[in-house]
């Protein structure tokens, strides 16, 4: 027998509680936007439970109509002379929020990403939901959320700063919908901005970057001309936390209890007195217990955590910094997904980061799917290594206990939903099928050809460059700029004899021209895949259908550009470096133009993703800099271009491109007008590269 049904349509009533919260209200707006989506017209509020509302939102009365744990939600169908009405049903504020958002998914078709990938919301007449009650699962993790770190795309996007309304709800929608309860709205934002008060209003905990212990106003920023001391100015600092404890202790916050430097780096650079770790770890924990004690004397049963990041991580595993039980313990990956110790410049520890059987308390980890380190990190593209590994670590990192709290790098939001998506499978459910979510991912998506744009998504993590000997190490779009630039800069300043040490990282140490040599090796190796891929991509477009095609570009072709124009710039940056040291100055000067061209078709890419309400997003391209990179390029041609061509820039022309019949006959005075860069190199090109070929 088939089960009775309520129908949702364009008339139907939604009836809410007499007194709205603000959370509440926010997930009300949105139902009532996809209402209006969906059905053309916005739903009728009404505060009394009659006979008349289809939809009932209300709070758990007792056990039996929701179980009893915060965030729990429940669907109960109630008969009233012959008309069943749908009871949306939660313990709490966030119960609530998840029940409706739910309901929207399910019911109403509403992707928790139909922003960021513009999902089209389909149009109906009516929706039947069947009168079969649900009760919610609890989440694997407790405190589970993003830290919107190095937004710069989300910055950039519109002109105000710092960025307004129209930015964050989106960004905190999604989370929503993600099941996510936690954020970082922000890296270093000014403090009037909107961004932590509007999460708090949506029903989000909010808590800090482990830089910014408490939320509080970084001790440089407010006293820029005192030493950054807490052994000298304990009191100002003290003043910093209790200020910003005050304003914050009637919101949801998950305090972070740290003690680093300034500028997120160790506190001893400041404050060379302590030079061991025993008095490293000390001070440390002299800090936290602190800044503990503070937090509780203003707020009754906080939640605090501390971030065992970098250096801290290895002072806390070495025994140097003791953490009292009820602080939450986080742990971080090194940037690529390994639960290890981040490299630091050349160093690379590796120090494993997750706790064993002797860490007692609850844990939790600090995981990136974005990152920015100036090496081979990916901030624009996907996260380099394969799914496989995410997979691998978190549930690991779930098994080893570190499951109380999951705090994701999300950065920019818009090029990170297939990894975004994945850890929502992970922080809600504890672990993850890869191949059946990207089926699920694809399909959500996607309306046409998902078994060819899954393989294509599979292909992606086999093309990155794997630059070391672990598996994690992947490199990301920023390998193919912040390397680049650093080689321009260590040739330009006369320093080719001797090699770049902040390239050794990747190379180790070895003369400037092995290192060079090095990055163009690994581009060569990956650049056939890259070309191929795209190649793949380009024609799978034509077969999709016309709303596919710009998702399927925005989401996964832009990527697949960024890589291949990248790599081809990257080696013909190398190339042309290897040309001049060999005195080929116009070959050189060829090279680093044709690189030029290569680096602008990453540019290009930003261009055809910023349609329609995506205008402007990638203007703020600041961390990985494709702008710079090309200035560099044409700084270091037009220093090519003086070796040979000057002073009267000319000569070239003359040598290579002028007729024989006019070079011995022609009068100085009637060729004054030099070719412009741009010129000369498509010239030079025409002569000079079939040669070398």
């Amino acid at each position: 027998m088939q089960p009775s049904c309520v129908v949702i349509n364009a008339n139907s009533i939604i009836s809410v509680p007499d007194k709205l919260t603000n959370p509440v209200k926010h997930a009300l707006d949105m139902i009532r936007r996809d209402h209006l989506h969906v059905f053309g017209k916005t739903p009728l509020l009404q505060t009394l439970v009659s006979e008349t509302a289809d939809i009932v939102i209300r709070y758990a009365e007792n056990d039996e109509e929701c179980p009893a744990r915060p965030e729990a939600f429940s669907f109960r169908f109630v008969e009233n002379k012959g008309k069943w009405s749908f009871h949306i049903i939660g313990y709490d504020d966030l119960g609530i929020i998840y029940g409706l958002l739910y309901y929207s998914e399910k019911y109403l078709g509403v992707d928790p990403f139909w922003f960021w990938a513009d999902i089209p919301i389909l149009q109906k007449n009516d929706i039947p939901i069947p009168t079969v009650s649900y009760d919610s699962e609890e989440k694997k993790v407790k405190y589970r959320g993003w830290f919107v770190n190095d937004e710069v795309c989300l910055i950039g996007w519109k002109e105000e700063y710092p960025p307004t309304k129209e930015v964050w709800v989106p960004v905190f929608e999604a989370l929503l919908r993600c099941g996510g309860n936690m954020v970082i709205p922000g890296t270093d934002l000014p403090k009037h901005g909107i961004h932590a008060e509007l999460a708090s209003e949506m029903g989000l905990w909010v808590t800090h970057h482990h830089a910014e212990p408490l939320g509080a106003e970084m001790f440089l920023r407010a006293y820029p001309n005192k030493t950054p001391s807490y052994q000298d100015h304990p009191e100002l600092f003290e003043a910093l936390w209790e200020e910003a404890i005050q304003k914050q202790k009637d919101d949801k916050i998950v305090w972070v209890l740290s003690f680093r430097g300034q500028g997120d780096a160790p506190f001893w650079l400041y404050d060379p007195q302590f030079d061991t770790p025993e008095k490293r770890g000390d001070m440390i924990s002299k800090v936290v217990r602190r800044q503990y004690e503070m937090v509780c004397q203003a707020v009754e049963e906080p939640v605090c955590c501390m971030a065992l990041y970098g250096e801290i991580a290895e002072l806390y595993k070495s025994g140097h910094i003791d953490v009292p039980d009820e602080i939450i313990k986080i742990w971080a990956d090194n940037g690529y997904g390994k639960m290890v110790s981040r490299r630091q410049g050349n160093e690379k520890g590796r120090i494993p980061a997750l706790p064993t059987e002797k860490d007692f308390g609850e844990h939790g980890i600090y995981y990136h799917i974005t990152f920015h380190d100036l090496q081979a990190s990916n901030h624009l593209t996907m996260f380099p290594s394969s799914p496989e590994l995410i997979k691998e670590e978190v549930e690991q990192a779930f098994r080893q206990g570190a499951d109380s709290y999951l705090l994701l790098n999300s950065g920019n939001i818009r090029p990170h939903l297939y990894t975004l998506d994945l850890m929502k499978e992970l922080w809600n459910n504890g672990n993850i099928n890869v191949a059946n979510h990207l089926h699920t991912f694809v399909n959500r998506l996607y309306s046409s050809n998902a078994n060819e744009i899954i393989n294509l998504y599979t292909s992606y993590f086999d093309c990155t460059i794997h630059y070391g000997v672990h598996s994690d190490d992947r490199a990301g779009e920023e390998f193919y700029h912040h390397n680049a630039r650093r080689i321009i800069g260590h040739w330009l300043q006369g320093k080719s004899n001797v090699p770049d040490s902040k390239l050794f990282w990747a190379t180790g140490d070895v003369p400037f021209s092995e290192q060079v040599h090095w990055f163009k090796e690994k581009c060569e190796t990956a650049l056939n895949s890259w070309e191929e891929l795209l190649e793949n991509c380009q024609e799978l477009l034509p077969q999709l259908k016309n709303e596919d095609q710009t998702r399927f570009y925005d989401q996964f072709i832009f990527q697949v550009e960024l890589h291949v124009s990248g790599c081809k710039g990257f080696i013909l940056l190398c190339s042309a470096y290897s040309a001049f040291v060999q005195e080929k100055y116009p070959l050189a000067f060829v090279y680093l133009s044709k690189a030029i061209g290569a680096y602008k078709l990453g540019q290009q890419a930003f261009q055809r993703a910023e349609h329609g309400k995506w205008k402007n997003f990638y203007r703020a391209d600041w961390l990985t800099n494709i702008e710079s990179t090309i200035q560099s390029l044409d700084t270091a041609r037009r220093f090519v271009r003086m070796h040979g061509d000057s002073p009267h820039f000319f000569l070239w022309y003359k040598e290579y491109i002028m007729p024989e019949t006019e070079k011995h006959i022609y009068l100085e005075n009637t060729h004054r007008n030099p070719l412009s860069n741009d010129e000369l190199a498509i010239k030079l090109a025409e002569k000079l590269l079939d040669k070398e070929d």
